[in-house]
């Protein structure tokens, strides 16, 4: 099982087949989580640069984690304690570490198209740790994965994804991944953040929250994106909770078996209720232990590897 794919830029990008091959690659690295001693040789040799020019926390954790267990060499890049506070341009700083014989650059960037602008000019492998309010491939495939594993299958699923669309890569990429695979997408929030215009993506857009949720077999809740928003999108953040946050009695006009799901950080008492985020509906650390690994499979597969090297 060997991928001909250099790079893992988006999911907009990848078919079915591949999304498929990462999933099913992503499963036999879980349970090689599970074993006494952990580490497989596939990267043993080969040099991985994190390059996080945006901060973060789960996704950065979870591919030095990844590259650990995949026995490579790794270089953990900050932005503040570089070059790149002094004006030195992203071209720059990653042609600087490719001429260090660096064989992966993963980065995460402010800047929507970042990585694929470094696959243009670099020869390393480059992997999207999310780049602005484009994608977040690797999210997508640990949410996928996590809904495969939990319902035994994607296709004909209503999967609900609530919040804050407009600003989000997370949502973006889910909606790739989950409409590829055959799932049915619901998209609902307020109408400033969930624009008509995602129906040209095949999915749904609903502004009634209580209408999102009734047929949902997965409901996905995102926070909102801030730091992205050029102006506040809603009149007040206690609106938002009244109208669309995730409550008990939202909860029970769901299906008995609706999963509950979130990408993190969770806003507490926003879009989610802490007695529902921690109660056995969700599947919200399933996601993180899932995230390991699928971004352990993904950095496999451009590599080349092979089912052997996994059993090793």
């Amino acid at each position: 099982m060997s991928w001909n794919r250099h790079h893992l830029l988006d999911i907009e990008s990848l078919s079915a087949e591949d999304l498929t091959t990462i999933l099913d690659t992503a499963m036999a690295f879980k349970s090689v989580g599970e074993r006494a001693i952990k580490k497989v040789p596939a990267l043993r040799g080969k040099t991985v640069v994190n390059l996080f020019v945006e901060p973060s926390t789960r996704t950065r954790i979870s591919f030095e984690l990844s590259e650990q267990r995949l026995s490579a060499d790794i270089i953990h890049f900050s932005a503040e304690a570089s070059s790149l506070k002094k004006g030195e341009t992203l071209k720059d700083t990653a042609q600087t570490l490719q001429a260090l014989n660096a064989d992966f650059i993963v980065i995460r960037h402010s800047a929507s198209g970042a990585p694929h602008f470094l696959s243009r000019v670099l020869n390393a492998h480059v992997i999207n740790a999310g780049d602005g309010a484009h994608e977040h491939p690797t999210q997508a495939l640990l949410d996928t994965l996590t809904i495969r594993e939990k319902k035994g299958r994607i296709e004909g699923l209503n999967v609900t994804i609530l919040g804050d669309i407009l600003y989000s890569r997370v949502a973006r990429s889910d909606i790739w991944a989950l409409t590829k695979l055959g799932a049915r997408v619901t998209l609902c929030g307020p109408s400033t953040l969930v624009p008509r215009t995602f129906e040209r993506l095949g999915c749904r857009v609903t502004h009634n929250m209580e209408e999102a949720i009734r047929d949902a077999d997965v409901i996905n809740l995102l926070r909102i994106q801030h730091e992205r928003q050029r102006r506040s999108a809603f009149p007040s953040l206690n609106e938002y909770v009244q109208l669309f946050g995730l409550n008990k009695r939202r909860l029970a006009l769901t299906k008995p078996d609706a999963m509950i799901m979130h990408p993190g950080p969770i806003n507490r008492g926003v879009e989610i209720d802490s007695d529902i985020a921690d109660g056995d509906r969700s599947v919200i650390l399933e996601q993180v232990t899932n995230g390991l690994a699928v971004r352990m499979a993904v950095l496999f597969l451009i590599n080349g590897g092979g089912p052997q090297e996994i059993a090793a």
